[in-house]
């Protein structure tokens, strides 16, 4: 099948040439096609019409989406502006269903021959309230990285020598003394897994990214989770089979997969509840790349999600930071190393109360990998 210079569509069949008009698209098979989220919103504020790049944005089909005011669908006042003339805004926070909270360009036009109709477009920057922090963090993280490379080298070695030495003295000591020297060693055990775990700040050095079969590693993440800290819990899998590769460093993804898996195991205590793994494809979802002039196209996305009770609004916005912990025995370095690992892989992760009843959600959001003929 070729286009020719006419704008007709030349078929071959059986050796004989036919011809046939080439009808132009309709504006809903535009619409429908275009990568963006679009929303057709009448002159009362009513939604009356999405695309798919919407839906996925959403997380929501057509029917439960078209219906709603506009104000509950992104949380913005639209009917508060002139409906005959257009509009955008640049790099605001709007509320997508279930209280999601995202950074976007907001764009509005008014249908010509339509009086009060509007077509609404949003371009996601992937920077939720807590995603629009990435770049906050950082001056946090490299802070830690020094802390773990001082810490790894300076209290390290000392620990090893305090360690053998406790050994030593158990094997000449009374049973009464002994208790004391097993608390020596099993306490230098401790600090040692803690600095161990704190090395993982100080490797700055670039991965080596490759295509990464995300459902592959979520499967062996889920299995290990299964296999320890969540076993007899239910992870369920809601994936979307059709997600192209994501670019990635396995294990890497693999961390951070079983440390999500592990803070969700643990925040849901004794309760019975389920632990959710899904999976997404976002359209035009991206992010400023460090250079500043370029955006990373970010449409992968993955989620954890558990039915505990979430974070304090007091340390909400410090989720990622080093030695923020809510858990008595934590060291708080679980969740500031997820976010290393995902940064260095040019991901962003979020986190959010979501739904209703409010589950907590961890949503990373990852670039795919080029596709190479």
């Amino acid at each position: 099948m070729a286009l020719s210079g006419g704008g007709l569509i030349r078929f071959a069949r059986r050796g004989a040439a036919a011809e046939k008009p080439l009808d132009p698209p309709s504006a809903s098979e535009i619409m429908a096609a275009m990568a963006t989220a679009l929303l057709v919103v009448a002159p009362d504020g009513e939604v009356v019409e999405v695309n798919a790049a919407c839906e996925s944005l959403f997380n929501l089909s057509r029917s439960q989406i078209v219906g709603r005011a506009i104000f509950d669908a992104i949380g913005h006042p639209l009917t508060s502006m002139p409906s005959d003339a257009p509009f955008a805004a640049y790099d605001i926070e709007i509320f997508l269903p279930a209280r999601r909270p995202m950074r976007v360009d907001l764009m509005v036009a008014p249908l010509s021959d339509r009086l009060g109709w509007r077509v609404v477009s949003i371009h996601g920057h992937a920077r939720s309230a807590l995603g629009a922090r990435s770049t906050d963090r950082e001056g946090g993280t490299r802070t830690a990285v020094a802390a773990a490379a001082m810490l790894a080298h300076e209290v390290k070695n000392p620990l090893s020598a305090v360690r053998g030495a406790a050994q030593l003295l158990e094997t000449t000591c009374d049973d009464e003394s002994r208790g004391l020297t097993r608390l020596i060693r099993e306490e230098v055990d401790r600090v040692t897994a803690l600095i161990d775990r704190m090395q993982g700040f100080t490797d700055t050095r670039p991965i080596e990214m490759t295509p990464q079969n995300i459902h592959a590693i979520l499967g062996h993440a889920r299995e290990v989770a299964l296999k320890g800290f969540a076993h007899g819990r239910t992870i369920r899998e809601i994936y979307d089979p059709s997600l192209p590769a994501v670019l990635g460093h396995r294990d890497s993804l693999v961390q951070i997969l079983i440390n999500l898996l592990k803070n969700a195991a643990e925040a849901m205590g004794e309760e019975p509840g389920t632990i959710t793994l899904t999976t997404a494809y976002r359209h035009g979802v991206s992010m400023r790349r460090a250079d500043g002039d370029t955006r990373q196209p970010l449409p992968i996305e993955l989620c954890v999600i558990d039915e505990g009770p979430g974070a304090s609004e007091e340390i909400e916005g410090h989720l990622f930071d080093p030695f923020v912990t809510t858990k008595r025995t934590g060291s708080g370095l679980g969740l500031a190393l997820v976010e290393k690992l995902v940064s260095d892989q040019g991901g962003i992760i979020e986190y959010a109360r979501e739904g209703s009843p409010a589950k907590t959600v961890f949503r990373l959001l990852l670039p795919r990998a080029r596709v190479t003929a």
